[in-house]
């Protein structure tokens, strides 16, 4: 029986969709399309008027000096949901991903598929659209093995949590959305470009924390000393791991608090004492260069391994280039 594909690009014209996935849910989309700068796109596969699988993904603004440019770039994280384990997965998604393709083309420069699950599934079809694979890492913590996250910490870092609270910082989850404009402005100033170079609007922030209260797809942990937020971070929860996506703190200002770190800790902590089997640390960067973060995220006992990303440039000379250099 033939595909049918439904794209959807408003939250009023959702219908109810099975599935537990967080980045492909409509609880995700609604967060991006209540963020300035974010255009949401989900793309439904039906037999027989039934979901057999889902895809979202976002259209956003990006600064990028290559080209010299404010563009509009689309994300992806993962391949999709499928909600029928003996249907032929792989089909589906190239299906899906020639729809989006063509779709997500006419309003954005780029198209990434990032943190994907495996790095081999839809091979064939990423090729057969264009697109073009780069060796990326990941590090993640597993936390099912373990009885207290400190296991396979580094002796310093064990050191610098015991004195960051000994020295008057408290780490906790917030749901005030006070706290959490005050988080979101403190983490704007201090985020680092060697972090990341994106970084969203307040709107973002206060939408995954008003969805929190209903569903714990997500929570943010602030750090504070004196009634000052000086740290934080933001975890995204999908099946049985944590995610964690944004993190930092004012470690120049409250060296001896170690923020930072602590708000990291409080994200493991709190993913073990929830059941989760892992958190990943997202956009830990390229394995052929020097990553500061990825090297601060290592001393809390993550393992690190390969895996890829996959791009498609609008401009085709550009697409055809890159296909052949990554071939």
């Amino acid at each position: 029986m033939p595909l049918k594909l439904t794209t959807y690009r408003r939250g009023s014209q959702l219908p109810d969709l099975p599935g537990s996935n967080t980045f492909h849910s409509t609880e995700l989309f609604r967060i991006y399309e209540a963020t300035p700068g974010y255009h949401p796109l989900l793309i439904v596969a039906s037999e027989a008027d039934k979901p057999v699988a889902k895809l979202l993904a976002v259209i956003r603004k990006s600064v990028r000096l290559f080209p010299p440019s404010i563009i509009r770039r689309c994300e992806v994280y993962g391949t999709g949901e499928y909600f029928d384990p003996s249907a032929d997965h792989e089909a589906i998604f190239a299906e899906i991903l020639e729809r989006l393709t063509q779709e997500a083309l006419r309003n954005s420069f780029l198209i990434e598929f990032r943190n994907l699950e495996n790095a081999a599934f839809g091979y064939k079809a990423f090729r057969a659209n264009r697109y073009f694979p780069i060796n990326w890492l990941r590090v993640r913590n597993s936390l099912h093995s373990i009885n207290r996250v400190e296991e396979r910490f580094s002796a310093s870092r064990i050191r610098q949590i015991k004195k960051g609270l000994k020295n008057g910082a408290v780490v906790r989850e917030t749901h005030s959305a006070d706290e959490v404009k005050r988080f979101a402005h403190m983490l704007h100033h201090v985020y680092s470009s060697k972090i990341r170079r994106h970084f969203p609007s307040l709107n973002f922030f206060q939408q995954l924390a008003d969805q929190n209260v209903s569903n714990k797809h997500s929570k943010i942990f602030i750090v504070l000393y004196k009634d000052r937020i000086i740290g934080g971070s933001v975890c995204i929860y999908s099946n049985d791991s944590a995610y964690l996506w944004f993190s930092g703190g004012m470690r120049k200002t409250y060296a001896l608090q170690y923020p930072g770190i602590l708000a990291v800790w409080k994200a493991l902590e709190d993913a073990k004492q929830c059941g989760y089997r892992h958190l990943e640390f997202m956009d830990v960067g390229l394995p052929f260069q020097p990553h500061g973060y990825r090297n601060f995220v290592l001393r809390f006992g993550g393992r690190q391994s390969s895996t890829r990303r996959w791009f498609r440039f609008r401009w085709k000379w550009l697409n055809w280039l890159l296909n052949k250099f990554y071939e």
